[in-house]
């Protein structure tokens, strides 16, 4: 059978393929350290639980409509108000299978075959595949300094009229880190000069540390949300820890989500039922399972922050918020793969390679796990890296040798 040009230029998904890796070697006993999750590993909100359990027991788990349901929709705008200061209708909100099919479905609805569209790098390894399965073009932005963050100079300089679309995730995965709302403020206005769609990838924002608040991107329009170009994207995986549920939403014109909800219809149907009962229970209870998850996370960033000090020659940008550092090798293998590859196979620690978020030399190393293992994965990491060849580091039951070196 053909397949099509589309499907072949479309690769597996870096995280999803790790994470599978990882499940496999675990069960065959490897005494892994797995710093490459994206998923916490705090329980979902009991009041969640609860209702998709009493919605299960019913029997009556039936279709919903394919925007989402209107008491879900109801909670999304208390939310949106809560935190953007902004009031929508139902006819703003579409409820989807996971925030990845609500960005999926705002590319359908605006790109052509052609179209550009414009993200930050280091970016989340599914933008560019996404863009590809609309036959529109993935343009990163390459950041001209170490800090992570572009300038608009760097933004205009990859512009050109084909572009119509933009994505801002913020804080960003990988690096953790939250743009400055200077940067908001002038992407937005930019954005609406251009006649571009601007996709705010929100999914972190209530997971940042020290006190820090991600910037409202309506605080920087002049234009009601449905004259907006823009478009908001969330969920309840991160923040709640209910990957498994799938649920995720936009907020956008009320023109753009009937499309977005017309393509929801013909894709799946609409999200599952129990899975929408349970994030509407989340967002409208106790909101102390996301301040403990940012206070674990906070903690487990300030760990991985002090171990990688200890590492000579590696630099990395201390994380405002997410589950990760991104932290930069190259000094020591500036071929991320092959890195990745050897701390996998010499000392057991799982990470992602920089490559896969657009930047070659990195590592992403996940907050996600224990303390414990964030500390031993560090100290196999660095002995790993250390030019003393034939010394030898206990792992589990078993001694490894050193017999390798990066120089």
């Amino acid at each position: 059978m053909k397949i099509s040009k589309i499907a072949s230029c479309i690769g597996e998904s870096a995280t999803l393929k790790l994470n599978a890796q990882a499940t496999a070697l675990k069960a065959q006993g490897e005494p892994l350290i797995h710093l490459a999750g994206g998923e916490p590993k705090s329980k979902a909100p009991q009041e969640a639980l609860d209702k998709a359990v009493e919605l299960i027991k019913t029997g009556e788990v039936r279709y919903t409509p394919a925007s989402g349901t209107p008491s879900l929709k109801k909670a999304v705008i208390r939310y949106t108000r809560d935190f953007y200061n902004v009031e929508v209708e139902e006819s703003n909100v579409l409820i989807s299978t996971g925030a990845k099919q609500s960005i999926m479905v705002a590319m359908q609805a605006v790109l052509d075959p052609g179209d550009e569209v414009i993200f930050p790098a280091p970016y989340w390894v599914s933008y560019p595949d996404m863009v590809r399965l609309c036959g529109a073009v993935p343009i990163p932005v390459i950041p001209l300094n170490a800090s992570l963050i572009p300038t608009m100079y760097d933004i205009k300089k990859v512009y050109s009229s084909r572009c119509k679309m933009m994505i801002i995730n913020n804080p960003s995965n990988p690096g953790g880190i939250l743009y400055p709302d200077t940067l908001i403020a002038d992407v937005v206005r930019f954005c609406e000069e251009n006649n571009i769609c601007l996709i705010m990838d929100d999914i972190y924002h209530r997971l940042l540390f020290d006190g820090k608040k991600a910037a409202s991107c309506y605080r920087y329009t002049s234009n009601a949300v449905n004259d907006s170009n823009i478009i908001v994207i969330n969920g309840v995986s991160k923040q709640y820890a209910m990957t498994g549920f799938r649920i995720g939403w936009a907020v956008g014109s009320k023109s753009i989500i009937k499309v977005m909800g017309n393509i929801v219809g013909h894709q799946t149907s609409g999200a599952s039922a129990p899975s929408q009962v349970a994030a509407e229970a989340a967002i409208l209870g106790s909101q102390e399972s996301v301040t403990e998850l940012t206070a674990s996370l906070q903690h487990n960033r300030d760990v991985l922050v002090k171990q990688l000090g200890n590492i000579k020659h590696i630099l990395f940008n201390i994380p405002d918020g997410t589950f990760y550092c991104f932290a930069n090798f190259s000094n020591y293998c500036k071929d991320s793969s092959v890195l990745s590859a050897l701390l996998l196979d010499k000392v057991k620690v799982l990470t992602v390679p920089g490559i896969e978020f657009g930047m070659e030399g990195y590592l992403r190393l996940s907050t996600c796990g224990s303390t414990e293992d964030i500390i031993e994965g560090i100290r196999r990491i660095a002995w790993a890296l250390d030019g003393e060849k034939n010394s030898e580091l206990t792992i589990g039951n078993y001694t490894v040798v050193k017999d390798w070196s990066f120089s």
